[in-house]
């Protein structure tokens, strides 16, 4: 019976794999047109029966030396694409394993079979801070959970667009988060080091929420995460351009606060556009918007880049009076030069994140 089990476990894994380049699912990282955040998603050719064959035998032997409940938080992990909660799964960081010409640790195999075939390097890597292993350097053990980790997102500037100069007639931005991030500090909350607004289209839903916690998770539906739950407010847009974008949202997006800057991490299966003053050449007279696929992580926000970012005449740089700079965040649909939006109020669901920089 033991063995049964474990044996289920192992090909349950190997049925939820990540899918290589001809197997319907990685046209979702083909570049799009510029203006973009690309991330490294090499196309990957099909493998052909041998080495396949090879992965598929040395994985199983891999994973049959994994402990029945190791393989069952692997499995969890696998199944649910990062939605479920799951804790480490802490193995040797000293074992290879090699397929064909190619030798991978532990982690990196894992990482290969269950998340990303093009993966080459671990410096295309960053450890999620949920992590146990987030913070460590070389540990006897190693978090191999595939996902407790994302894809560094790689700046493609000179593909890239700039995003249009939002001007005139919408009162989108700073004047209704000043008041309500004024109103927090006032009545006395924990001191705060964002908030964030969610908006469809040139309406604001909801009021700011106040973020204290080191990192946060913002989702559609429950349990899809803890935090920001958007499918709780209540909206009466019944535009059909906004509700499918609505159920696009999935698990969103993770926000996380770490010593080098504020991170956004794309937990949804679709790709999202971010705009940041600290993303782009202090030299840009214009900001742009990078595009960020699902499984990337993009450093949005810069607190030194802001400190040293002073341009008095460009207000897409100005910073608002106690709030500080703002990162706007759009799910699936783009804006600027390189799409039909000019402006992010065009976009059907987005964000504004609104950074305490006091």
């Amino acid at each position: 019976m033991f063995r049964t089990k474990r044996s289920g476990l192992v090909r349950r894994l190997w049925r939820s794999r990540a899918p290589v380049e001809g197997d319907g699912e990685t046209d979702r990282g083909t570049h799009g047109s510029g203006g973009c955040c690309m991330g490294k998603t090499t196309k990957v050719a099909k493998s052909n029966a041998g080495s396949e064959a090879e992965l598929k035998a040395l994985t199983h032997s891999i994973l049959k030396k994994i402990k029945e409940k190791q393989l069952e938080v692997l499995l969890q992990a696998v199944e649910s694409k990062g939605g479920a909660r799951s804790p480490c799964l802490l193995l040797s960081s000293k074992v290879d394993a090699k397929v064909g010409q190619q030798s991978y640790s532990l982690p990196m195999l894992l990482y290969k079979v269950f998340r990303w075939p093009d993966l080459r390097h671990s410096s295309e890597l960053k450890r999620l801070s949920c992590c146990e292993s987030y913070g460590k350097i070389n540990p006897e053990l190693v978090c191999c959970n595939p996902h407790h980790m994302s894809r560094l997102c790689e700046l493609d500037s000179p593909d890239s667009g700039p995003s249009s100069s939002e001007t005139g007639g919408t009162t989108y931005s700073a004047p209704v988060g000043l008041s309500d991030s004024l109103a927090l500090q006032e009545s006395g909350e924990r001191a705060h080091w964002c908030v964030v607004a969610y908006w469809e289209e040139k309406t604001r839903v909801g009021r700011l929420y106040s973020v204290q916690e080191p990192s946060l998770d913002i989702f559609y539906d429950l349990p899809q995460g803890n935090g920001f739950c958007l499918g709780q407010l209540c909206s009466e847009n019944k535009s059909p351009l906004v509700q499918m974008v609505r159920a696009k949202i999935g698990y969103g997006i993770q926000l996380t606060r770490e010593p080098d800057g504020v991170w956004v991490y794309n937990r949804s299966c679709y790709p999202i556009f971010i705009k940041s003053a600290t993303l782009d050449n202090p030299d840009s007279r214009t900001l742009l918007v990078h595009k960020v696929f699902p499984g990337f992580s993009i450093k949005a926000f810069d607190y030194d880049k802001a400190g040293s970012l002073q341009r008095p005449n460009d207000h897409e740089f100005t910073q608002q009076p106690r709030t500080g700079f703002t990162v706007q965040i759009s799910f699936v649909k783009g804006w600027g030069q390189c799409y039909t939006r000019q402006f992010i109020s065009s976009c059907p669901c987005w964000l504004e994140v609104i950074f305490n920089t006091r």
